[in-house]
């Protein structure tokens, strides 16, 4: 059961009669937000609440999902967190992008209301500690200093950075930094906000840097700056690589063709799926018509795990908020329980699976995978 996307709506605009425990779901549906990344992350958050309901709901009530637009706008998110309490619900879950779901989380954690945040990385989800927010993404110090891993195995020391104003960028490039500089490695910044894809060639010729990653939000000026590198004889060894996650959806190769291979990503899946991933994954492909995402994943576990601790504790906020060191649910991707990392302010699934592939060039639909974390 799902209630549709809308935007906030003022005190008393919805009720509910209390028949059914309510999720609020938190996903960007419309621009600047990352499309293709809110209706992947949707569908899994969907899919896992029909089987739930199916299985027989919560203790026989039904799980419904309270979807919310956030448009990638953090005021629009922390608003919507707001009305989602006033209606109700047991939980909040979702958000993709980073400093959304930072704005989510502050919130949640002012009102005492559980997050479980399913795909943002941002190390400093909330500013202080807090008992109120999980999350199933690995943080972004992790997957980025596997990354980092990966260029150096790959020979790549010299590194440039296409880059624009974010505390999630500003963050990426210092983890990189930080990392590779032990390590001989140098990090030069194109700051995109001052550049156009014609400067940035001009910049990277200039440099030296045998690998430059793009640090720029989708699809723009990422694909214009791919196209631009890709057409320039002078950087004809340089590789591409996008630690984000651009290449990971269809629409990436659907705007570059063929210059949309042999870019690295992260992603956060294992070599194998469980069981039940390897189940999901077909459900999830017949709903989506084509190959989901990481993100879908997410999504389906976020509700596997609230769902679990929905089932043992009830739907009162405060219990399960005090359940997520407890946790202990077989999600698609391996056995997902939660743990205090070191540096990290929230509950936190530490054994995250980790790859960096990219799209074959002899075959930009298929992914292959060039390193695990």
């Amino acid at each position: 059961m799902t209630t549709p996307p809308s935007p906030p709506s003022p005190l008393g605009a919805e009720r509910t009669d209390g028949s059914s425990v309510r999720i609020g779901a938190l996903v960007p549906l419309t621009r600047p937000g990352w499309i293709e990344a809110g209706q992947h992350l949707l569908a899994g958050l969907e899919l896992a609440v029909r089987e739930v309901n199916d299985a027989g709901g919560i203790a026989g009530r039904p799980l419904e999902l309270v979807v919310r637009d956030t448009a990638a706008d953090p005021q629009r998110a922390a608003a919507a967190v707001d009305e989602l309490a006033r209606l109700g619900v047991a939980a909040v879950a979702g958000e993709y992008h980073s400093v959304v779901a930072r704005a989510a989380a502050a919130r949640a954690d002012t009102l005492g209301l559980p997050f479980l945040c399913s795909s943002a990385v941002l190390d400093a989800l909330t500013e202080q500690p807090t008992e109120w927010v999980a999350r199933l993404s690995p943080p972004q110090s992790r997957g980025w200093q596997v990354y980092a891993d990966f260029l150096l195995a790959a020979g790549h020391s010299r590194i440039a950075v296409a880059t624009q104003p974010s505390v999630y960028w500003a963050s990426g490039t210092r983890i990189l930094r930080d990392y590779l500089a032990p390590r001989g490695g140098t990090v030069t910044e194109l700051d995109m906000s001052a550049l156009d894809a014609t400067a940035v060639c001009d910049g990277l010729a200039d440099d030296g840097a045998t690998a430059l990653l793009l640090l720029v939000g989708h699809p723009e000026p990422a694909v214009s700056i791919v196209r631009s590198v890709r057409r320039d004889s002078r950087l004809a060894e340089i590789m591409i690589g996008a630690p984000a996650g651009q290449p990971e959806f269809a629409e990436w190769a659907t705007l570059l063709g063929d210059d949309s291979a042999a870019i690295p990503f992260l992603r956060y899946l294992p070599e194998r799926l469980t069981p039940l991933g390897v189940r999901v994954e077909k459900a999830l492909r017949e709903q989506l018509t084509e190959a989901p995402s990481f993100v879908a994943f997410e999504g389906y576990d976020t509700v596997a795990v609230l769902a679990e601790v929905l089932r043992s504790n009830g739907a009162d906020r405060a219990r399960t908020s005090e359940s997520w060191p407890r946790v202990a649910v077989e999600g698609t991707r391996g056995q997902i329980q939660f743990s205090r990392t070191p540096g990290i302010s929230v509950w936190q699934w530490a054994g995250t699976p980790i790859q960096v592939v990219d799209r074959d060039p002899a075959e930009p639909k298929r992914f292959r995978n060039l390193h695990t974390g």
